[in-house]
């Protein structure tokens, strides 16, 4: 009798991560080469990609919700996808905030945020890669300290960013704008990290 394909929750993790880097490339590309008059039609883009993450985590929960036996607890698959799922939603909610603010230029600050977002992915998705060796991979730990290294990174850029902001701009609504559109990119190295912490978790309870 032949075997009954075994549903591969790691090949569904680093998915998950591809999504989040590819949302994370856009967000840095619309960024580096800005035209407001294109952003309505990127936010199509990125939500198309925002979308497909959502279809493959509804497929893992399906997957999940009729699984005898996992190969690390259902919590923690739960807890992995849906930390993984507000990376990729949390990179689209600054786009989404670019277009709802109006915004008509980009300050420097925060193309060095999105590329910053971009490594934090790049090191999520290795990470990841690697995640079902865990018991034996050398390598795990490595990105995991890569993550949390560049989550710091980005505590530094957003106090530089919004100091920079209210040492230069006397508009209120510049202020308002930008104040929120910093939080958010900083929401993203965070959101990045809570991936990396949920790894390590699962790692230490599994070992």
């Amino acid at each position: 009798m032949a075997r009954k394909n075994v549903f591969d929750y790691f090949k569904m993790f680093t998915r998950a991560a591809e999504y989040s880097a590819q949302a994370a490339d856009l967000l840095h590309n619309v960024m580096q080469n800005f035209d407001p008059d294109t952003l309505k039609e990127k936010m199509s883009e990125m939500h198309a990609v925002e979308h497909a993450a959502d279809i493959a985590k509804h497929e893992l929960n399906r997957e999940l919700a009729r699984a005898f036996i996992t190969p690390i607890e259902r919590e923690d698959i739960m807890l992995l996808t849906q930390e993984l799922d507000d990376v990729t939603d949390a990179v689209e909610d600054v786009l989404l905030r670019l277009y709802m603010f109006n915004v008509l230029s980009i300050r420097n600050e925060a193309l060095e945020f999105t590329q910053l977002i971009y490594k934090c992915c790049e090191a999520m998705e290795e990470m990841l890669r690697e995640f079902r060796h865990f018991r034996k991979s050398d390598s795990i730990s490595k990105s995991i300290v890569e993550i949390n290294r560049l989550e710091e990174e980005g505590d530094a850029l957003y106090t530089k960013a919004v100091r920079r902001l209210y040492m230069g701009t006397q508009n209120a609504v510049d202020l308002m704008v930008w104040s929120e559109i910093f939080d958010r990119l900083e929401k993203c190295c965070d959101s990045c990290e809570h991936v990396a912490n949920v790894v390590e978790s699962i790692i230490m309870k599994n070992t």
